[in-house]
């Protein structure tokens, strides 16, 4: 039956606090790979483009099988999915681990992105599920597990990978496998509530926007969402040739500085679901979106200790708006929670694998610092916010 049917009726915390833990899995293991990228290009003698295009395999991967995967899921939930979609990251960590050619790098990345695919939607969805009404907070909660989880894929990169060797990406298929383990019990309460709610009346919500305004609210947010991933991925993926190339930084003090910002991101999840939930989601994305604007245009041209104080402040203001996109958009198409999740994680996936991809390829051409100069305007999308309805009051 579809989830719209059945939700919570109180917050489970322990649900949320266990599907953030897993999202924080997902994300290490995915943060492993673009952590890599130094090490990989010394040892397979990789280009900018060579690196974009691992994480276009990915995130690319991810975001055409997510909005399918969330698509079937609102018509038949598949609460035991969750545990298979970690499984396939195990396989692509093994992968990167082994790998002997290119050609191996972007199969365990294309891996890590299909377990991505199926964790997101679902996950999402018991994210909601378990709120209680509590959408922002719920959201939030789940997104910064994910947040905290790739700022800790550098550091672990840093201090284990580094100093170990690329093997010794193998070692995080266990963490992997404590996620397979905790998944595999959510979706026992997935299930369980699922089948405790299926006699209750589908309740079929409305927000009184016509077909025509809710299209023209799902493309603006998707442009949003586009500003927000394209520049946050010149971050993920080049930020430590950034500052190697600019201040002369090794590898550990980059992905160090690389960390702090991913741990700023982490934060600005958290504050915009509570204050998404307090003052209304469409708040968050004005403040979050074109209020970053002024940092990232002086990003490039301060020095090493103003750029690690200006990029936490970019990370914490930039990292609100996605809660706050998702809970909108969920507003937007009640009733389609698994879709929602799936177009917009998917397309963040897919927008920040081909902003990764292209920037590679302006980076080779024109050099590193002249990426952040252009990506710095990005921001001045936000301006498209003011087209969003500004009341979307659902009624039974």
């Amino acid at each position: 039956m579809p989830t719209s049917a059945f939700q919570a009726t109180r917050t489970s915390w322990i649900v949320l606090v266990a599907i953030s833990l897993c999202h924080m899995i997902n994300d290490i293991m995915q943060s492993l790979l673009a952590a890599l990228y130094p090490l990989l290009a010394m040892e397979f003698d990789l280009s900018f483009w060579q690196i974009g295009m691992m994480t276009f395999a990915f995130q690319v991967t991810a975001s055409l099988l997510q909005p399918v995967v969330g698509l079937v899921t609102d018509r038949k939930p598949l609460p035991q999915s969750l545990p298979v979609g970690m499984a396939a990251t195990i396989c692509g960590l093994l992968l990167l681990a082994t790998a002997t050619s290119y050609a191996a790098l972007l199969a365990g990345a294309m891996l890590i992105g299909i377990g991505s695919a199926v964790f997101h939607p679902e996950s999402s969805r018991v994210a909601r599920l378990a709120s209680g009404g509590k959408f922002g907070t719920a959201q939030s909660l789940f997104q910064v597990g994910g947040n905290f989880g790739s700022a800790l894929g550098p550091l672990l990169a840093a201090f284990i990978v580094v100093p170990l060797g690329r093997p010794s990406v193998a070692l995080f298929a266990i963490l992997a496998l404590l996620g397979v383990v905790i998944l595999n019990r959510v979706g026992l309460w997935y299930g369980a509530l699922a089948r405790a709610t299926a006699a209750r009346p589908r309740e079929r919500a409305s927000h009184g926007l016509t077909r025509e305004q809710v299209i023209w609210a799902i493309v603006i947010l998707a442009i949003l969402t586009f500003s927000k991933n394209a520049y946050t991925a010149s971050i993920s993926s080049y930020y430590t040739f950034f500052l190697i190339d600019r201040f002369d930084l090794g590898i550990v003090p980059a992905q160090q500085m690389l960390f702090i910002f991913l741990a700023a991101t982490a934060a600005g999840v958290m504050l915009g679901g509570l204050i998404g939930d307090r003052f209304g989601p469409l708040v968050v994305i004005w403040i979050s979106i074109l209020g970053v604007l002024p940092f990232t245009l002086l990003l490039p041209h301060l020095g090493l200790v103003a750029t690690g104080i200006v990029s936490v402040i970019i990370g914490v203001i930039i990292a609100s708006a996605f809660p706050a996109i998702v809970v909108y958009a969920q507003m937007l198409l009640p009733g389609r929670i698994g879709l929602v999740a799936g177009i917009f994680f998917g397309f963040a996936f897919g927008m920040g694998g081909i902003a990764a991809a292209i920037l590679g390829v302006m980076a080779d051409l024109r050099g590193i610092a002249w990426v952040y100069q252009v990506c710095a305007v990005l921001p001045a999308l936000g301006l498209l916010t003011v087209f969003l309805p500004r009341r979307i009051a659902l009624t039974p």
